[in-house]
């Protein structure tokens, strides 16, 4: 922009301030501002008079519509209300139903409780009933397969089978055998016989051969020796004397030997009734020897007390023996149960009579002081005496053949059982006098500790019932003294079972059957030393009646 168009609009400005400034000076501008102010307050005023009317309008319509909303809502309240009161009915009526169907549930809980109570208690009585009927059942099938009872209390039982095999041969002697005829003995009689038939006749000629047939009897005798001896009297005294007789004349009448020896071994060693004893002497001697049940029944306490230095011989040899058989059982004195100890080893045996068993049954025998081997059937008191220990497995398999019939559900008793049976076969066979195999037994040791895990693991699956915890016993049993159940193994010596004991026991309980109980503990012990003194007589070789004869002389 030019100088001269500034200076002209600057001018300009000035000449329009000029006539604004003159206009206020002569007050027309103030008069046309307040027109034009009160024009427009006016405008506002009727602005304010249209808005005030129109918010009168909306107050009103606001009253009338809140008026109209407070009938809406007390409609809707006292619909509410209504429907508030039914449904707090309807309420009440389903608190009853659910109080009535929560007082049914807890009545019908109840009597279920109540029956299921009745039936865990039917259960309960029902399983102790199987386990009383199962118990039972065991009891019934106890044998002397199976257990420990003796077959001797069996006399039923079944027929014990034959495992050789059939050759096919005819029974009796076979051809090209030696018979083994009946002995011929020394005739005190003799009878020729003569037939004319045939010497007289010339159809036959003599063979040079003589026919000898023997017919023997036994015929007894009394021998009755009796001494004379002239009696004197003293003059002054009266003293009656006379020559003194031989030894063994005390009384008038006398037994010797061979009496006492027969009645001793009659009712001691054959276990004849003292009645039938002595109805068998009076029998065989015509009417005339009648011996006395005294005399009979002191026999045995006679035949002891002369027998002393036998009793001490076959002590020390038991007391010696590298292995000693030992074994309890019962017997009776006048009802009460006492008990009766055999011990056997190398070619002795003896019984002792005891009051007990344990400890008190073991003083005074040679038990407790041998330092040999012990075979016995798992009393443990004889665990404390001797140097080694064989438990005898026949006794095991008669367990384990009692698990096998009572716990079916098993396999460890049917290996096991196998396994013993295995042992014993393969020791049989084995030559005695030579060494035990070793390697072979840490074999055989193997496969029993296998089939004892197996054990153990099967009763962890399925805990052994409470009617039958033998088959569990006995694993536990085998595996802690698994040491006294395979000796047999490393040891040649050492037999697999304890029957030498056994079959000593039966002459026992022979006597024990036939005479039921004693009437003294003495009794008992003389008739115990009296068996264990037979057996060392048989031993010798001699004959058995004489040699008890020679001991009652």
């Amino acid at each position: 922009m030019s100088l001269h168009e500034t200076v002209n609009t600057l001018q300009c400005r000035l000449n329009a301030a000029l006539c604004q400034l003159n206009e206020f000076r002569t007050g027309e501008k103030y008069i046309y501002l307040k027109n034009a102010n009160l024009q427009q307050l006016a405008v506002k005023d009727r602005e304010v008079c249209t808005a005030k009317a129109e918010v009168a309008n909306a107050n009103a319509r606001l009253v009338t519509n809140n008026r109209n909303w407070m009938q809406v809502f007390e409609d809707v309240i006292k619909e509410c209300a209504k429907k508030v009161k039914q449904l707090v009915q309807s309420l009440a009526k389903m608190e009853q139903r659910a109080l009535r169907a929560e007082k049914q549930r807890d009545d019908e809980m109840d009597k279920n409780r109540e029956l299921l109570s009745e039936l865990y208690a039917v259960k309960v009585e029902l399983e102790k009933e199987k386990e009383k009927r199962s118990r039972l059942v065991m009891q019934l099938n106890r044998n002397h397969e199976n257990s420990s009872i003796p077959s001797s209390q069996q006399p039923n039982r079944k027929k014990i089978a034959n495992s050789r095999e059939k050759s096919g041969l005819k029974q009796g002697a076979q051809p090209g055998h030696k018979g083994h005829g009946r002995k011929r003995q020394e005739p005190t009689k003799t009878l020729v016989l003569t037939a004319p038939e045939y010497e007289n006749n010339p159809e036959y000629k003599p063979t040079g051969d003589i026919v000898t047939k023997q017919l023997i009897n036994i015929k007894v005798s009394l021998d009755v020796f009796e001494a004379h001896a002239k009696e004197y009297r003293h003059k002054k005294s009266g003293t009656r004397v006379h020559a003194k007789f031989p030894d063994g004349m005390v009384n008038d009448v006398n037994y010797g030997g061979s009496v006492k020896s027969l009645a001793f071994l009659l009712n001691n060693d054959c276990f004849v009734s003292i009645d039938k004893t002595r109805g068998l002497i009076r029998e065989l001697t015509g009417g005339k020897l009648e011996i006395s049940k005294g005399m009979i029944n002191g026999l045995a306490e006679e035949f002891t007390k002369k027998t002393l230095n036998e009793q001490t011989a076959i002590f020390s040899e038991l007391l010696g023996a590298d292995i000693l058989g030992v074994d309890f059982t019962t017997a009776k004195v006048n009802g009460k149960q006492v008990q009766v100890l055999v011990c056997a080893g190398g070619d002795s045996h003896m019984f002792y009579a005891k009051e007990r068993k344990g400890h008190a049954g073991v003083k005074d025998t040679p038990v407790e002081h041998t330092q040999g081997i012990l075979v016995h059937d798992h009393d443990k008191t004889f665990y404390s005496y001797g140097k080694l220990h064989q438990e005898c497995l026949v006794h095991i398999l008669r367990y384990l053949v009692s698990s096998m019939q009572n716990e079916q559900d098993r396999t460890w008793n049917k290996l096991m059982w196998e396994l013993i049976r295995e042992m014993i076969h393969y020791r049989n066979a084995q030559n005695p006098e030579e060494d035990a195999d070793t390697t072979m037994a840490k074999v055989y040791e193997s496969k029993y500790m296998e089939i004892l895990s197996r054990a153990e693991k099967e009763y962890e699956d399925i805990p052994p019932s409470d009617y039958f915890r033998d088959g569990f016993n006995l694993q536990k049993r085998l595996r802690e003294y698994k040491d006294s159940h395979l000796l047999f193994l490393y040891d040649s010596r050492v037999p697999a079972n304890n029957n030498l004991c056994e079959r000593l026991l039966r002459q026992l309980k022979r006597k024990l059957k036939q005479a039921m109980t004693f009437r003294s503990f003495e009794s008992l012990e003389y008739f115990c030393t009296t068996l264990g003194l037979l057996g060392m007589l048989r031993k010798d070789g001699d004959n058995l009646f004489e040699s008890v004869a020679q001991k009652f002389r």
